[in-house]
């Protein structure tokens, strides 16, 4: 796969949100980059695995999770093309997590090597890309909110305004909808409930003519409702330099 294409996604969304120069950007898409395929809910790296590079999702979609003792998942973030979920592994060696493709998955891998190279010779870039750790801390937090304190017909809300959001600034939503490929059960562990539980919520928000989501794909049927039932403010995406 040529270079541009990998690095596409990568580009556009950080050339939106923390504004990416021209020079800077091709200091990105020349970075070395191994590409490897993965099917659907394969593990890309394990809790107490210790990578030695990260990897950049080209195509598909991915899942942060960690697993309890007793075998019950909580999945922690889905990550959506360009965006690199595990780079925090640049200087927290071990990982405390697993990272998981959701969907059939063409990921990228950047040596830690390379990635601090390029911090080296381009200080704004190794800025950029340490915001882009705080972004996603910041979403952490929204998720445990979330999870914490909305009801659950507003949390699946609010995951589903969120994922519209960030898929927004790639290109990736269409005047129809847009992928959600979670099935019943991982919509559950994203919201903290029962698959059983997750499956009527998703009944009720159909029913109440909100959303409705078939086949892994999100058709939104009534925007005023949606936006009310997720009580949605996108501030924490700060999808914009001046945020």
């Amino acid at each position: 796969m040529d270079a541009e294409p990998i690095s596409d996604a990568l580009v556009r969304r950080l050339r939106t949100t923390s504004g990416l120069t021209a020079d800077e950007e091709q200091a990105i898409r020349v970075l070395p980059v191994t590409v490897r395929s993965y099917g659907a809910n394969q593990t890309i790296v394990r809790d107490g695995d210790r990578p030695t590079e990260c990897c950049l999702i080209v195509a598909g979609f991915c899942l942060r999770a960690k697993t309890t003792s007793t075998g019950h998942r909580q999945i922690l973030s889905i990550h959506i093309p360009g965006e690199i979920p595990d780079l925090q592994s640049l200087h927290l060696h071990e990982l405390d997590h697993d990272l998981v493709s959701l969907t059939d998955c063409t990921l990228g891998f950047i040596s830690h090597i390379a990635l601090r190279e390029l911090h080296r010779r381009w200080p704004n870039v190794a800025e950029i890309f340490w915001r882009d750790t705080l972004v996603d801390a910041a979403m952490f937090r929204e998720w445990i909110v979330n999870v914490g304190q909305r009801p659950a017909p507003s949390r699946l809300a609010h995951i589903i305004v969120e994922l519209r959001e960030r898929l927004r600034i790639i290109g990736r939503v269409d005047p129809d909808g847009f992928e959600m490929p979670l099935t019943q059960e991982q919509i559950g562990e994203a919201m903290g409930i029962t698959a059983v539980h997750a499956n009527r919520v998703i009944r009720q928000l159909r029913e109440d003519n909100v959303v409705e989501l078939h086949r892994g794909r999100v058709t939104v049927l009534n925007e005023m409702k949606l936006m009310e039932l997720a009580d949605f403010d996108g501030r924490y995406l700060h999808q914009s330099p001046s945020l």
